[in-house]
């Protein structure tokens, strides 16, 4: 005879309610970080005395560590323990922050925060996700996946409000210190936690793991030395093309010979996979790209403080949180790959609709319709693509596969970072200089002292700025200086706009190739998978 569920002891329910919670702030800590680093563009600038691109490549940093070393990371915490790999994730991320807190130029926030801070967040995820499963049991861990997911989603829709709050009224770097607190307390409770040994094949494919970080960080990096003005641009875009191509062939050999492998390619047999990862690259190239460059045009054009950058940005992350939750609820029936199509849909219609609206606003509530059609959509990708993903994932590499999953939405992000920022930027050097080369007011020798100081300084020049450094000149010419800065500015976010509008274009196409295919009912228990 089957033995009955023994119902949870009240200590025992009452410490799995807190470990939950614990887990929980561990991930909207997570979530909230990138937030707080966007919408204080203007104020980290200012106090490090650095570059609105420093500040937007130490973005894209950590984004591309956390894509290039995930793999890596969820088969270290197989084979040394998931709990000291949270442990060690949780204290990476603490430094990370602590540099923010304590730092006073950008170098410290490149190594603590992008490089180690990524690092850490590579361990986390992958390791929460096995330490809820193996903590947790029945409607115990349905009801912990599903409050860290709602504690992510809560980040991601309140976090540009959050942190625009803490950056306007106390300081930034009061959100990075909060954030060591939230750490904290969760590794003050570490020791309800109990491991989840590892039972599969033990191995690390090291070859594989150096490829992986080669072929995304050749392509990232080369992108964000470009737009440095740095040189051998091409040859690290070739050397992360290459990478690509040789695990290719690195993953199908090892298969081939039955040795430990990165990445099992035969995940790469489902079309229906296949097509879902492109889709989340895409979906995250696009938002990668929109959250850098509206947060610098509203900061940097409009001149506004945290606060308000993070309350125009408001209807694009709430209007993703609430679609995403009623898509998710409302589905019924239909077909998650016609979802995924209108979300792709409605993400081009609200960044179309940015553009021409960016060089005749003065207030970015002008934005707020386009930028809530285009947060619906994201918003309808968000409920569905995971799950069609890796719905045809049979259970035992349902894991591997939402990595790879992971994986590939980060290195959309940090990529879309990267671009859209860099793109905005050589946009505004050359508007710049051509504006100021053609010029009716400006001497050929004040046009080139402009056209070079402004192209030297783009990030800084706020026309605030701007005229402060320009007093003692002709009235005329101050005008004029003022003219082009300000011309040049709206064009260049115009010209970065195009980037997430291209990966929602590509999205669209790909969603159609999905519609072709048929629905599969998925072969394991999804939940938990969406974590990353």
């Amino acid at each position: 005879m089957a033995e009955a569920a023994v119902p949870e002891a009240p200590e025992e329910a009452a410490g799995n309610t807190r470990l939950g919670i614990l887990l929980a702030a561990a991930m909207f800590v997570l979530v909230v970080d990138t937030s707080l680093m966007n919408v204080s563009i203007s104020a980290v600038v200012e106090d490090l005395g650095t570059t609105v691109s420093g500040v937007q490549s130490a973005i894209a940093l950590e984004a591309l560590v956390s894509a290039a070393f995930i793999l890596i990371s969820s088969k270290i915490g197989d084979l040394f323990g998931r709990k000291r790999a949270f442990v060690m994730g949780l204290i990476g991320y603490a430094i990370g922050a602590a540099a923010m807190v304590l730092a006073n130029t950008l170098l410290p926030v490149i190594i603590f925060w992008a490089i180690l801070g990524g690092l850490g967040a590579s361990l986390l995820l992958p390791s929460m996700q096995s330490l809820i499963h193996g903590n947790f049991e029945g409607a115990a861990q349905r009801r912990v996946y599903a409050q860290v997911g709602a504690a992510a989603a809560i980040a991601a829709a309140i976090g540009p409000l959050l942190g625009g709050f803490v950056t306007t009224f106390l300081s930034w770097r009061v959100g990075f210190a909060l954030e060591i607190v939230v750490i904290a307390v969760v590794l003050s409770g570490i020791g309800m936690v109990k491991d989840v040994a590892y039972t599969g094949k033990r191995g690390i494919d090291f070859g594989g793991a150096l490829l992986s970080v080669l072929g995304m960080g050749g392509i990232v990096l080369g992108v964000l030395v470009w737009q440095e003005g740095g040189e051998r641009v091409g040859v690290l875009v070739a050397i992360g093309v290459a990478s690509l191509l040789t695990l290719a062939w690195w993953l199908r050999r090892r298969k081939s010979e039955g040795k430990p492998v990165l990445i099992d390619p035969i995940l790469f047999a489902s079309k229906i996979f296949t097509l879902g990862i492109q889709g989340q690259m895409m979906q995250q190239i696009a938002l990668g790209g929109a959250m850098i460059a509206l947060p610098i045009f509203l900061q940097m054009v409009l001149e506004y403080n945290a606060l308000q950058a993070g309350l125009a940005i408001t209807p694009l992350s709430l209007s993703m949180f609430l679609v995403a939750i009623i898509a998710g609820r409302r589905a019924g029936n239909r077909r998650p790959a016609g979802i995924i199509r209108w979300g792709f849909v409605l993400l081009v219609i609200g960044i179309a609709a940015l553009i021409p609206i960016v060089p005749r606003t003065d207030s970015g509530w002008w934005l707020a319709i386009p930028l809530a059609i285009a947060g619906s959509g994201l918003g309808l990708l968000v409920s569905q693509l995971n799950n069609y993903t890796l719905g045809p994932i049979e259970e035992e590499r349902v894991s591997e596969a939402a990595g790879v999953n992971s994986a590939a939405g980060s290195f959309g992000l940090s990529f879309g970072l990267a671009v859209a920022g860099a793109v905005m930027l050589a946009t505004l050097a050359f508007s710049f200089t051509n504006l100021a080369e053609s010029s009716e007011v400006l001497t050929p020798d004040e046009a080139a002292q402009v056209a070079t100081a402004l192209e030297e300084d783009a990030e800084l020049m706020t026309n605030t700025g701007l005229e402060e450094q320009i007093v003692g000149q002709p009235p005329d010419v101050e005008a004029e200086i003022i003219r082009i800065n300000t011309e040049a500015r709206p064009f260049a976010l115009q010209v970065a706009l195009l980037v997430p509008l291209i990966a929602g274009l590509i999205g669209l196409f790909n969603s159609f190739r999905m519609l072709r295919l048929p629905d599969v009912k998925p072969k394991a228990d999804l939940e938990g998978y969406s974590l990353g």
